[in-house]
């Protein structure tokens, strides 16, 4: 087993190794020093969104969304509320699919707000439509345990 976690800064994309023993909530990036987690999701375009599934070693949870969509502003709130509780286990991202829609269609997103849970660069689990932030917090997890 690895002694090093690989995680990806959510403000410079740095790929950081954060040895097994330290506590990741409190880590900071190598490159830019900012706190590798802080409770809000990362607003990430194509490229960034490539970054994270590849480069980090927990699970990504991508909330696909538009601006002029009223369910996925409903959620955002809801969304960053759950990032509270899953990091550092989970990296909580934003994807417009306005802004990357080569990547929503890659992923099969066929109705927005569309939530998709990745580990290892595969989608294990999906969700459509609106959750409170307690949901996506249940759901998450529950999609991560072991079987």
């Amino acid at each position: 087993m690895s002694t090093f976690q690989h995680i990806v800064c959510p403000h410079c994309a740095a790929t950081n190794r954060v040895p097994a023993g330290k506590p990741a909530a409190s880590a900071k990036c190598g490159a830019c020093h900012a706190a590798l987690f802080d409770a809000h999701p990362a607003a990430v375009d194509a490229a960034g969104f490539a970054k994270h599934v590849k480069g980090n070693d927990i699970a990504v949870l991508v909330d696909v969304w538009a601006p002029w969509c009223g369910p996925c502003r409903m959620m955002a709130p809801m969304f960053e509320a759950a990032a509270g509780e899953l990091e550092p286990a989970v990296r909580l991202l934003k994807l417009n699919a306005d802004e990357a829609p080569q990547v929503a269609a890659e992923l099969g997103v066929q109705g927005i707000p569309a939530l998709l849970l990745l580990r290892g660069g595969r989608v294990v689990a999906r969700n459509a439509g609106v959750m409170d932030a307690s949901h996506i917090v249940a759901w998450t997890r529950g999609a991560l345990a072991p079987a």
